[in-house]
């Protein structure tokens, strides 16, 4: 029986030698495995392979995706297999390798022919043939005026319903949205975005063809900048992977927890200052967790939007000042919504301190969320202002306002109604 993909990946991730895992795999389920694995997992099976291995490997794969395998290798190693593969696949994949990963170029296919807009249906219709010939695949078509200037996409199905006869090319061409081959990779993004199209061309500085971005492509982008993100607001390198060891873990994770600690002992400290309040009124060290909790996820709420906001282009520092009010008068909204729900908790469960403890319990909480709002939206905006990514570390300021103001409040307010 066929193993799942997720066992095999697990299986080469954990294996003593991952590239003899990989080895034993067909052709086909390589291919399929490779791309799935983690970045410290691809580049150990790149490293383990023999140069013939790699060569094999490679050979099997599109320009593009033997691009991203050979930069794996170092550049010695990468001359070497180069030069053993056949000289259309290598000039493609040295082209390739010529241009940031990072960039549209990089990120770009060379799956396309070009035609001219003088020509007819049947000199296109053979140009695609000796593409599919060539590479199995069905290409996009581009078409270019005299003066190699791009005008446009001409859709595979006009092939086959247009009138090869009599019919001009020119009249079927479908604009296309371009971008320049140095753009970096969000700036690909803000022009899918802008043109939800199935394809992006590739320009060079002289406006003619480079190569093709296919939406699949730039989905994948997004999604890899998502995780990124998810990634930076709990403290998690970004090349960490599920599938890594517990070394690799804790080399990733441990500066991050100990400046988490830090910031804990900043509200422990703030707590101590009320030792004696909370020893003569035990019940509030039950309600200090709930308050604090419902600052700090308030807080990643309001930064998770200002973040998105931010990324989008909807909201600087200098025009954020409706966001940050708007995200305190949803914290004071909400506030006063769970703060009305605790309240009724704490006075029916310690009668003894009456109205009073519910009453303090309330306001905290609705100060604490004005709190998060306000520092949840502002400090993203502070942070990209000062050209720091705003997810790295917003969630520990924001959650050090949370905990130190709130439990200030908090237990401030216990101590001069309470006692």
């Amino acid at each position: 029986m066929a193993i799942e993909q997720p066992e095999l990946q697990q299986e080469i991730a954990t294996a003593a030698e991952p590239a003899a895992v990989f080895a034993d795999l067909s052709r086909v389920r390589q291919r399929e495995v490779f791309f799935q694995l983690p970045e410290t997992v691809r580049a150990t099976l790149v490293a383990e392979m023999s140069d013939e291995q790699l060569r094999g490997f490679v050979r099997r794969l599109d320009p593009d995706e033997g691009t991203d395998v050979l930069g794996y290798a170092d550049e010695g190693r990468r001359e070497v297999v180069l030069q053993r593969l056949d000289a259309d696949r290598r000039e493609r994949i040295e082209f390739l390798l010529s241009f940031s990963p990072e960039s549209a170029a990089g990120m770009m296919h060379l799956d396309y022919v070009t035609v001219d807009r003088s020509d007819g249906f049947d000199a296109v219709a053979e140009r695609v043939r000796r593409h599919e010939e060539r590479t199995g695949r069905f290409p996009v078509v581009f078409v270019e005026a005299e003066d190699g200037r791009l005008l446009g996409e001409l859709p595979g199905h006009t092939l086959a319903l247009s009138d090869r006869v009599s019919g001009a090319i020119d009249e079927y061409v479908r604009e296309v949205p371009v971008v320049r081959y140095d753009r970096p990779d969000n700036e690909v993004m803000d022009v899918f975005r802008a043109n939800p199209q199935s394809k992006v061309a590739v320009l060079d500085e002289d406006d003619e063809l480079l190569g093709v971005i296919y939406a699949d492509d730039i989905l994948r982008t997004i999604e890899t900048e998502a995780g990124e993100t998810l990634y930076e607001f709990t403290g998690v390198g970004e090349e960490e992977s599920v599938l890594d060891g517990p070394m690799v873990k804790i080399r990733s994770r441990y500066k991050w927890l100990i400046i988490n600690l830090g910031t804990a002992f900043l509200a422990a400290a703030v707590v101590g200052v009320f030792e004696e309040t909370i020893a003569a009124i035990a019940v509030l060290a039950a309600y200090m967790p709930v308050v604090a909790g419902m600052g700090g996820n308030a807080g990643t709420q309001a930064m998770a939007v200002t973040v998105r906001g931010i990324s989008l282009g909807q909201v600087s520092l200098s025009t954020g000042s409706r966001a940050i009010f708007n995200e305190a008068i949803a914290g004071a909204a909400n506030g006063a919504i769970t703060g009305v729900m605790v309240a009724v908790i704490a006075t029916v469960f310690a009668p003894e301190y009456g109205v009073a403890l519910g009453l303090v319990i309330g306001v905290a909480m609705v100060a604490n969320l004005i709190i998060a709002g306000f520092f949840g939206a502002l400090i993203p905006l502070v942070l990209d202002k000062m050209g720091y990514d705003p997810a790295t570390s917003a969630t520990i300021f924001i959650t050090t306002a949370t905990d130190v103001l709130g439990f200030f409040i908090f237990l401030g307010l216990a101590q001069a109604v309470l006692l």
